[in-house]
């Protein structure tokens, strides 16, 4: 069974939006210090105002973070760290849903995508572990995807690799982490609606809104579970037959 702890300090990647700024507000709701890491300064700072006012017993700390400056990755976590005294645990959340079917000539899209989704989330794991194993406590959050369960056609290819190679390092990172006070969880959400995902003509019974799908995010995130496929309906069972159908099956139906 997961341990559950109260985890005071949380940092948030790309929480200027969707995900990460929803799961902000529902933490903030909980008393939870925050820092917030992400591109796009004006809305960050737009939320962290919006926290304050509402929540005025917690910390907000802000900062520009472009995760594909691996550097600033490192220096970013660090000035949190500080500021809040210690990172009780980091949430890997900034990415990019953006593919083009491999061969049609734009590696630079799949380029992005697997460098931000992949890459500089190893950057962001490497800079919460080191920290973690310095203050011998912590809770690393991944947010993969319901995608990662399997091999994904078309535009979807390059995002879906990137998503299970993420998945991978975070068992991996688990692995090193048995016996130890740090836990590991990886979240393979399915589709929540956000800027990212409004866009994608799917049935709209299966398009979660946001503040039910932050919420079932923010739940497995404090039970501390290894993995979660989420919201559990309709996702677990739709990643159950994702991962066992025949591949020309599964061409048709995503």
């Amino acid at each position: 069974m997961a341990r559950v702890t109260t985890r005071t300090n949380i940092l948030i990647t790309g929480a200027s939006s969707g995900l990460g700024e929803g799961m902000a507000r529902l933490f903030a709701a909980r008393g939870r210090n925050l820092a917030l890491a992400a591109r796009r300064v004006d809305r960050l700072d737009a939320l962290a105002t919006e926290l304050r006012a509402k929540h005025p017993d917690i910390t907000v700390v802000t900062r520009e973070l472009d995760v594909t400056d691996h550097d600033r990755v490192f220096k970013v976590f660090a000035e949190c760290a500080d500021a809040m005294g210690a990172l009780d645990r980091v949430v890997v959340n900034a990415g990019l849903g953006k593919g083009v079917p491999i061969g049609r000539g734009r590696f630079d899209v799949n380029r992005d995508t697997v460098e931000t989704n992949f890459l500089a989330a190893l950057a962001q794991c490497e800079a919460a572990m080191e920290h973690f194993y310095a203050v011998g406590d912590g809770h690393l959050v991944v947010m993969s995807s319901i995608q990662a369960v399997r091999g994904m056609p078309r535009g979807m290819a390059a995002y879906a690799a990137s998503k299970a190679g993420l998945a991978a390092l975070a068992e991996g990172i688990r692995a090193d982490c048995i016996g130890q006070p740090i836990n590991v969880t990886t979240l393979l959400p399915g589709y929540i609606r956000t800027e990212m995902t409004a866009r994608l003509r799917i049935a709209p019974r299966l398009m979660v809104d946001t503040d039910a799908g932050c919420r079932s995010l923010v739940s497995a995130i404090e039970r501390e579970v290894p993995e979660a496929v989420l919201p559990a309906w309709p996702w677990r069972p739709i990643g159950f037959a994702l991962r066992r159908l025949p591949l020309r099956v599964v061409r048709r139906i995503v």
